[in-house]
């Protein structure tokens, strides 16, 4: 049988190995990495990352992360670059070059050809003297002493260290920008973050089918109004105002205390003052007063006039939380 402590023993022998890895990145800061952000936050063209093997992977990511904080950027595989599609560079695009040796034979035909076209290059090499490391026009540095492999073959620790330097690269530009959560939001309006602060209830609101009785409608009435709309609730309405709400727990209540309800109407167990909210505030400005009142429905209006009813069901669907 394998034993778990050695299984346990090796897994934390890798994670200390990549933080001291990682850890020691922060003495290889020069000025180039300064110098480097300075150039892409001022450039007018986008960031092209690119890089061949586990790098071109760690490439991606970088570009996904930057692409999400306000750097528009585009990932280049170094090897389909010479077969093509280098000609997604641009005149005004910086180029960031990852290659741990910094002298893979793509590397070495792809470097020249960008300083042809005479974009800035920045490379993120463990090997300063490296072709890749002589021939950029910046170079931040992701040595490492060893992998944490037991062959120290397997890039471990060295792309480790690559996505950290991208991080920093994405941080260090997301405060240059004063790039806010707001922003954040913009380029992830499907995520729960971006729900929370792009989404307005009426972007959610069924107005088409919401619930709604007259003041002197039967208790049948209202209790199929309820039953149809599927909200639990039914809003009563006079002259186009919200006087009052009728929930399905008002309904059990009702017919709990009495045998009979022939005589009574709408507005005789309507609940008075419900709580409300406009139709273009923030879904989660409505979850908020759901859950500070303990209730799962929320009449929504515009200009006091109604609109339907947001229910908390709705609201959870949305991923909000």
């Amino acid at each position: 049988m394998i034993e778990k402590e050695a299984i346990l023993a090796s897994a934390k022998k890798t994670i200390l190995a990549e933080s001291k890895a990682i850890a020691n990145l922060s003495e290889l800061l020069t000025n180039d990495f300064a110098e480097a952000v300075e150039i892409i936050f001022k450039s007018k063209g986008r960031l092209i990352v690119t890089g061949i093997g586990k790098s071109a992977i760690i490439a991606q990511k970088i570009v996904a992360t930057l692409n999400s904080t306000g750097t528009p950027s585009m990932f280049l595989h170094a090897s389909e670059a010479i077969h093509g599609d280098l000609g997604m560079v641009q005149q005004d695009d910086v180029v960031i070059c990852i290659s741990k040796s910094g002298n893979s034979p793509e590397i070495k035909v792809l470097v020249p050809l960008l300083k042809r076209f005479g974009n800035i290059l920045i490379a993120i090499t463990g090997n300063l003297t490296s072709f890749l490391g002589k021939e950029s026009d910046y170079v931040l540095n992701a040595y490492v002493e060893s992998e944490c492999d037991p062959i120290n073959l397997a890039p471990t620790n060295s792309t480790t260290a690559q996505l950290v330097i991208g991080d920093a690269l994405a941080v260090a530009l997301m405060e240059l920008r004063d790039f806010k959560s707001e922003d954040f939001a913009k380029y992830h309006p499907g995520g729960a973050l971006g729900k929370k602060l792009l989404l307005r209830v009426k972007d959610m609101l069924d107005t088409t089918h919401r619930p709604i009785v007259a003041p002197d409608s039967s208790i049948k009435k209202v209790i199929v109004e309820i039953s149809e709309k599927r909200l639990g609730v039914t809003a009563v309405v006079e002259n186009d105002k919200v006087i009052g709400i009728i929930t399905d727990g008002d309904i059990r209540r009702m017919l709990n205390d009495r045998d009979t309800f022939n005589d009574l109407t709408a507005k005789d167990i309507m609940t008075k003052n419900p709580k409300m909210i406009k139709s273009n505030d923030m879904v989660v400005d409505a979850l908020n007063i759901l859950e500070d009142f303990s209730i799962t429905q929320l009449v929504v209006v515009d200009e006091g006039n109604y609109l339907g009813v947001i229910h908390l069901h709705d609201i959870l669907k949305e991923g909000i939380v």
